[in-house]
């Protein structure tokens, strides 16, 4: 997919879940959720490399700095990934997020400091997860699944719950 039909498929993605937004134009200048998408895509492909994972890492907290989103540039996230009023949100260094996701403010895709290797959640698609959420170690959130606001969840959570 060429990167102006990404950036397309990106502010379709907005408009089909804010119904505050009003246009391509301002999604693409205010929406800090989409900012820290669009960083973590630069930061993401730096961290493929040995010899620019520094500067992955300097640009990451850049863009955190900037949205209020921290995003680790090892993370791999997917397509329509969506983040509503995005302050808040930690997405750790082996967090995989699915196609279709929507995360809220506040939320942690974290670890809890026990795991070696994989250390954070995977989200499956079309997961939906609610302010506040905790998410914390390696294991993975079903496809469908909806994490309540507030939530702290240390355990896997089945698809279609």
């Amino acid at each position: 997919m060429s990167f102006i039909a990404r950036l397309r498929e990106d502010i379709e993605n907005v408009r089909q879940h804010d119904p505050a937004a009003r246009g391509a134009i301002e999604i693409a200048l205010n929406y800090s959720g989409m900012h820290a998408i669009w960083a973590h895509r630069l930061t993401h492909k730096l961290w493929q490399k040995d010899e620019t994972k520094a500067l992955a890492r300097t640009l990451s907290q850049f863009a955190r700095f900037l949205t209020g989103v921290e995003i680790h540039p090892g993370a791999t996230i997917g397509r329509r990934f969506f983040i509503d009023h995005g302050m808040g949100i930690v997405i750790g260094e082996t967090a995989e997020v699915g196609d279709d996701v929507m995360l809220y403010h506040g939320v942690t895709l974290g670890g809890t400091g026990k795991d070696k290797g994989k250390r954070h959640p995977t989200l499956g698609n079309n997961v939906l997860v609610g302010n506040g959420a905790r998410i914390l170690g390696p294991f993975t959130v079903g496809d469908n699944a909806r994490v309540a606001s507030g939530s702290v969840v240390l355990s896997a959570v089945p698809p279609n719950s």
